[in-house]
């Protein structure tokens, strides 16, 4: 970098994150005001790792574990659902608390709008049905499928279930084996194991 460069950069003002913090927060309220925030996301601490949350004007639209990877989520969520995406935290305010009470074990059941646009046919049927396994309580895969209709879908129910997207949410994390081990889980085994513990007390 020459000395005249380097003279032109030391001139700027030093960033100022608190600055930079409430220049986009008016820009989401101003986004949001003109109908132009189509998807609101933000991030949030959780026993299972940080969970990304998304949620259109409709309703929570998707809960993504770190291991998905975040970014990647956020192009799927441009492609699939609107390029106008947007960090703007507070949209996802009540889905953020009722999370935490969750994980404090003081709440059993999400009382959420939810836009579940990102599922269709037999996965929605699916991923639908998973408020009716109780909370403490687990049900096999091929139970599940029996439930929805189709007995003999046990694999597509795993299907489904893998790419259920609200989990914790939609609680996919009560689906087992029949032989009671946990199988496969979007957020990873032991976050499963984490889940079905809690909710056990």
């Amino acid at each position: 970098m020459s000395t005249r460069t380097s003279d032109l950069f030391a001139s700027l003002p030093e960033r100022d994150d608190a600055v930079l913090a409430r220049l986009h927060q008016r820009l989401a309220a101003r986004a949001a005001a003109d109908g132009v925030l189509d998807v609101a996301y933000r991030t949030v601490d959780s026993p299972v790792g940080p969970l990304l949350l998304a949620a259109t004007e409709r309703g929570l639209v998707k809960v993504s574990f770190e291991r998905e990877g975040h970014a990647h989520v956020l192009e799927q969520l441009a492609d699939d659902v609107s390029p106008r995406v947007l960090n703007a935290p507070s949209r996802l305010d009540p889905v953020a608390r009722e999370l935490d009470e969750y994980f404090a074990g003081r709440r059993t059941r999400f009382d959420l709008p939810l836009d579940l646009q990102l599922a269709h046919g037999f996965r929605r049927a699916v991923i639908e049905h998973l408020t009716d396994i109780g909370y403490g309580h687990t049900a096999s895969y091929a139970t599940v499928a029996a439930a929805v209709g189709n007995p003999r879908a046990v694999r597509a129910v795993g299907s489904a279930c893998a790419k259920n997207p609200l989990p914790l949410v939609l609680p996919c994390h009560r689906v087992v084996r029949s032989d009671g081990s946990p199988g496969q889980y979007g957020g990873g085994e032991a976050a499963k194991l984490l889940l079905i513990a809690l909710e056990a007390g």
